[in-house]
């Protein structure tokens, strides 16, 4: 039906309307007569309200609220639950130079803008733990969304290529002495850092015994679970799957930081010397400032840690080498010294090839001495060739050795 308003149309306005009425009647649209000379065309559908979109501007005040709020140790400036449990533990791990700067939305799946305006951005974050000697920087994948103060920090995580850092997935338990630090995940987790502070502590001392450590200083980071861990070190999921423990750096730079990080749910079911074992061989690592190190052959990187873990550890060897001397007297000794290969954490001899290293170390120190077996080490570590600092130590190469730790570990293995 054409309406018209005023007087009623005439002549060769009545013409116009009968030819747009034709022309409607094709399905162009209907034009209206709001007045004498006036048409419009009406909307022919309802218009959806726009999309959620990032907002890099509101992301960005969210971010300086909370470093604000870190650097005065106010959880109570943060909303929410998660962000005042990250102010308190930068509070009790005496976290300082921390920086957050918006980068741009995840270009994952997760990056999209939901439905709620709710997204993922790349956020790049420095800090520093209290005697750490230097800060960590890190993309981490940072979660965003309305809220009513504009834009706020809703969650951070890990997945394979970014790293999330400990302190900021939830509520932490501390414990610091003058050498050690450890913290854990969850609120109530008092017994466990206790339990971890004890054997961070032994471990300190272990080390001490063997190698100079003028200023201690080592971090443990446990975890609520593996999963977790993997999240942390920016690995795909199983990557440390029966892996202990693992000393690198916290952003995985060669500069960075280096602190242990613990599998609980590896550690957790070990007794408490099998759990100081680990622990004390993570921190040789730590000591002896190998965390990025590539010069050391691994059967001495991993047997001298092993080494100065077991040195005054009063166990046989069906219990400490059991797994590589059962492998001997299967298919008799290994053809050469544990290497990359052998040490992938995938393989499945794995704990053989620790123990296979050790005993190498082991026998090089009755062989020559632990001065000689500390001396090789730290010549190699610093980039010594194997073989020439062997000779110079010991009176023998590498493949003379190799001959008799093969005797060696016949003899072992009965």
């Amino acid at each position: 039906m054409i309406t018209t308003t005023g007087r009623p149309l005439r002549g060769g306005r009545l013409a116009l309307v009968l030819v747009i009425v034709v022309v409607a009647a094709v399905g162009v649209p209907l034009w209206l007569v709001h007045h004498h000379d006036q048409y419009v065309v009406p909307s022919t559908r309802q218009h959806p309200s726009a999309a959620p979109t990032e907002q890099p501007a509101a992301a960005a005040s969210a971010l300086a609220r909370l470093q604000q709020a870190i650097a005065d140790r106010d959880a109570g400036a943060v909303g929410g639950t998660l962000l005042p449990a990250v102010v308190g533990n930068a509070a009790k791990l005496g976290i300082t130079d921390v920086t957050a700067r918006y980068v741009a939305a995840d270009s994952g799946a997760d990056g999209a803008v939901a439905a709620d305006g709710s997204w993922t951005a790349d956020v790049a974050l420095t800090w520093r733990w209290a005697g750490d000697p230097a800060s960590a920087a890190e993309e981490v994948l940072t979660r965003f969304a309305p809220s009513a103060s504009g834009v706020a920090v809703t969650g951070f995580s890990g997945d394979d290529g970014h790293r999330v850092p400990l302190w900021l997935t939830g509520p932490l338990t501390v414990r610091r002495t003058a050498d050690v630090t450890v913290a854990v995940a969850g609120a109530h987790s008092g017994a466990e850092a206790d339990r971890y502070r004890t054997l961070a502590t032994r471990a300190v001392a272990t080390v001490r015994r063997v190698v100079p450590w003028p200023r201690p200083h080592l971090v443990l980071e446990v975890p609520s679970d593996e999963s977790m861990l993997e999240q942390m070190m920016g690995a795909a999921q199983g990557s440390y799957h029966g892996v202990a423990a693992v000393t690198t750096s916290v952003d995985g730079s060669a500069s960075g930081p280096v602190h242990v990080f613990v599998n609980p749910q590896v550690i957790g079911g070990l007794n408490s010397q099998g759990a100081q074992i680990v622990l004390s061989h993570e921190a040789t690592h730590d000591a002896t400032g190998v965390a990025s190190n590539t010069t050391l052959p691994e059967w001495l990187l991993e047997g001298f840690a092993d080494y100065v873990a077991l040195r005054d550890v009063d166990l046989p060897l069906s219990t400490t080498a059991g797994q590589i001397l059962a492998e001997v007297r299967k298919d008799g000794p290994p053809q050469h010294l544990p290497g990359p290969a052998e040490f992938d954490a995938q393989a499945e001899d794995f704990g053989a090839e620790y123990e296979a290293a050790w005993l190498a170390c082991r026998l090089l120190a009755q062989r020559g001495g632990e001065q000689h077996l500390v001396r090789l080490y730290d010549e190699v570590k610093a980039g010594a060739a194997v073989g020439k600092t062997m000779r110079r130590e010991f009176g023998f190469g590498v493949a003379a050795f190799t001959r008799d730790w093969q005797r060696q570990l016949q003899r072992w293995a009965g």
